[in-house]
């Protein structure tokens, strides 16, 4: 729709209000509704957001080590404008439209802390060498019979998984609760993010999604506002939706991988097929895999976030642990995938499902891009066989802490990203590890309390 189709569209809409929202640190969306009034006078010029949504942690809790904001600077508004192309409406809250933005500084410069705009900055990067970045990222998350309020009465702990058993690719357990998984399909769809699958995954009560390929500004929107929507949606049914990373250690973890290819500026050829090559990788695709290959371990809390990421990134858990590339298989940190002219793409599988998908697809499209440049020879061969056991190449950072130290000190991280945007990132990381640092958990508690 256009700017004033859309205009049109609000100022009929009875309800008299717009959704909107934009993405903080984290990928939580923050947002607000805002009277049709407001919104035309928005869409003239900004909207004032407080800053706070980047001086604050994922709980809401204030940061005491950041220099962006904090009660030193008084917390004052950013400017938010809202982006026309993100337009759509909400087909489970009554067709309200809905819009995201992208943050600016009171001078009108796009905000360093904004992950939209982080990415934007690769994108126009990439968008400068010739290519045309596709991307698309797919999920899986666990589903619970639980409420927010049903779960906080129990203490956190325990949630009732919806369904029983492991039954990956079950037609059964998809079938035990239909209402739910085909208002997913088909919500998601009048919401514009169409799905090419939806399927169950091995675990109780979990579902993955693939979301259709698109421009890589388009799959990151399409991405987060999937994460919330299926949340919005699975509150319908009574059910909590979880993309945590790692719920449970005796089950499989929730990945968010991404998949990339490159094409020319007309977007008619796949830049990562070569035909003429025996395994049919492109020398572009040869040093787009290096670059990444080269600069994981260097931006790796983008990858993944939160103390908990790293509790899915264990051996024999589908997930990888050591810098390894392969052609189609599972066990390595990229699945290279040069199936064709049409499908030719890497499937970067370090990424979490708990991951902002700003930021994640940022960190691959960048990472990419720097092998590309540097002309960095893939050198590295393709894993044969079990990727947990190859360390050729060496092994991932353990834990966020030991991430977030490498990010800091990495002049890689801060040409991809700018040395604003990685202090600051870096020090909402340190944060995250101090206040797990401190508390006291379940396994302490049993594991000390009465033996010690």
């Amino acid at each position: 729709m256009t700017t004033a189709e859309i205009e049109a569209y609000i100022k009929q809409y009875a309800p008299g209000k717009v959704k909107l929202a934009a993405a903080d640190i984290d990928g939580i969306l923050r947002g607000k509704y805002i009277s049709t009034e407001k919104f035309s006078a928005t869409l003239k010029g900004d909207l004032g957001f407080c800053d706070v949504v980047f001086g604050w942690d994922a709980q809401d809790l204030a940061y005491e080590n950041t220099r962006f904001t904090g009660w030193h600077s008084g917390y004052p508004d950013m400017l938010l404008k809202l982006d026309p192309r993100t337009f759509r409406k909400i087909p489970w809250e009554n067709d309200i439209p809905f819009l995201l933005g992208d943050f600016y500084d009171a001078t009108g410069k796009a905000a360093h802390v904004c992950p939209r705009q982080v990415l934007k900055k690769v994108i126009a990067d990439c968008h400068s060498l010739g290519f045309k970045p596709y991307f698309s990222q797919e999920f899986e998350w666990f589903n619970f019979e639980e409420t927010p309020d049903s779960f906080a009465l129990k203490g956190f702990k325990d949630p009732k998984p919806l369904t029983p058993g492991m039954f990956g690719y079950s037609i059964l357990r998809s079938a035990l609760k239909s209402d739910f998984f085909h208002d997913l399909f088909d919500l998601l769809a009048k919401f514009d993010i169409p799905l090419e699958g939806l399927h169950t995954e091995t675990g109780p009560g979990v579902y993955e999604a693939a979301i259709t390929y698109s421009d890589a500004l388009e799959a990151a929107d399409r991405a987060i506002l999937f994460k919330t929507a299926v949340k919005e949606i699975a509150y319908k049914h009574g059910i909590m939706a979880s993309f945590m990373a790692k719920w449970r250690e005796d089950l499989p973890g929730c990945s968010g991988h991404v998949h990339q290819s490159l094409w020319d500026e007309d977007s008619t050829s796949n830049l990562f097929f070569d035909n003429t090559e025996a395994q049919g990788m492109s020398t572009l695709m040869k040093h787009y895999i290096a670059g990444q290959l080269h600069c994981l371990p260097h931006i790796l809390p983008l990858f993944a976030p939160t103390v908990n990421s790293y509790k899915r990134l264990v051996e024999g858990a589908w997930a990888p642990t050591t810098l390894t590339w392969a052609l189609d298989n599972r066990t390595v940190a990229l699945r290279v995938l040069p199936l064709g002219a049409k499908s030719a793409r890497i499937e970067t599988r370090v990424v979490g499902a708990d991951t902002n998908p700003y930021l994640a697809i940022a960190a691959c499209l960048a990472a990419g891009l720097y092998g590309i440049k540097h002309k960095i020879v893939l050198s590295q061969p393709a894993t044969v066989g079990n990727g947990y056991r190859d360390f050729s190449n060496g092994k991932l950072p353990a834990n966020l802490n030991e991430a977030t130290k490498q990010m800091r000190q990495s002049s890689i991280a801060q040409e991809l990203f700018g040395a604003e945007f990685v202090d600051h990132f870096c020090c909402t990381r340190e944060w995250e590890w101090q206040q797990f640092s401190k508390a006291v958990t379940d396994w302490e508690m049993k594991r000390y309390f009465e033996i010690i």
